[in-house]
């Protein structure tokens, strides 16, 4: 409660307790949380700028050209497109929005463009801009925040021990350098990961500790879709009640961290998915994804109201 939150060993302790002990978890996490953010939620949103064909062997991804998902895939969207979306989602209450493009990272020409494009929507719209080309340097992420970005997303995926059975094609290292080189040029960052990869428990706070070490404040919480096509598609999600679990346990090791329910929320925690809200997530991805589609932005509004919560203004 003193928002510094769990040590590691303190953490691993909790993870341990029996099932038994998992309420009195959750609502240590819902003081915690209604403390350091009150019952807000701030609403963000994505579109998928470019897609297919990534170079990268991601297990889980569909996007991945290692594997055959059928997924669409289309070149750079333009401005206009992109700012039809950004306009949508703004009218629903969406407080931030990214551009997201598949593959390793962004050429030059393909990276002009995308400066481009926020160029209009910095001009166009109020939303605070985030943006999540892959892996950048410093020097990228400079030339972002001069357009008008203020945050960079770049998933850890999982812990530094499990990554390797995620991802052969770039190290975590290379992740963990894109991170320091957006908080080196100024910009927030918004990176978290995957529940459900096959990880363990551990594996889980481990990564969330070590984005505490890394200064990120701002962490998407993403629970595996299975995809047909990829490696990962015969993985089935954790039960609820461990996805409450480690959210809890999330939001216990960052007290003050905006905690954001993304991908893979509404087949795997179904009607449960506002007291994920309640007891630890503070932040909410509406609209689609990069490959599946979301809820109804009405029923997540509805949903926020029937757990006691708002949207952030």
């Amino acid at each position: 409660m003193s928002g510094e939150g769990l040590s590691r060993e303190e953490a691993l302790q909790l993870a341990g307790l029996p099932p038994g002990y998992l309420m009195e978890l959750l609502d240590l996490s819902r003081q915690v949380r209604e403390r350091f953010t009150g019952r807000e939620v701030e609403l963000c949103s994505i579109v998928n700028a470019r897609s297919g064909l990534c170079s990268e062997n991601c297990r889980f991804c569909a996007q991945s050209s290692h594997h055959k998902t059928g997924v669409k895939i289309y070149p750079l969207i333009g401005p206009e497109k992109a700012l039809e979306k950004a306009r949508r989602m703004e009218a629903a209450g969406a407080r931030r929005f990214a551009l997201v493009t598949s593959g390793r990272g962004i050429g030059e020409h393909d990276f002009e463009q995308v400066l481009a494009i926020y160029r209009v929507l910095r001009a166009e719209t109020r939303l605070q801009l985030c943006a999540s080309l892959g892996i950048i340097d410093q020097e990228k992420a400079r030339r972002l925040k001069e357009e008008g970005v203020t945050m960079y997303h770049h998933n850890l995926e999982t812990s530094r021990r499990y990554f390797p059975q995620i991802c052969t094609t770039h190290t975590f290292e290379e992740r963990v350098a894109t991170i320091r080189a957006s908080r080196a040029a100024g910009l927030s960052v918004c990176a978290g990961g995957i529940i459900g990869l096959g990880e363990r428990m551990e594996d889980r706070l481990e990564m969330v500790l070590e984005l505490r070490e890394l200064g990120v404040t701002s962490v998407p919480v993403n629970i595996l879709n299975p995809i047909p096509g990829t490696p990962l598609a015969g993985q089935k999600p954790p039960p609820v009640e461990e996805i409450l679990k480690t959210v809890a346990l999330f939001r216990l090791i960052m007290p003050r961290a905006t905690f954001r329910l993304c991908g893979g929320r509404e087949p795997a925690l179904g009607y449960r998915q506002g007291e994920a809200l309640a007891v630890a997530v503070n932040g909410l991805m509406i609209g689609n994804y990069l490959t599946t589609r979301g809820n109804e932005i009405e029923k997540d509004l509805d949903m926020l109201g029937s757990m006691g919560l708002k949207a952030a203004g």
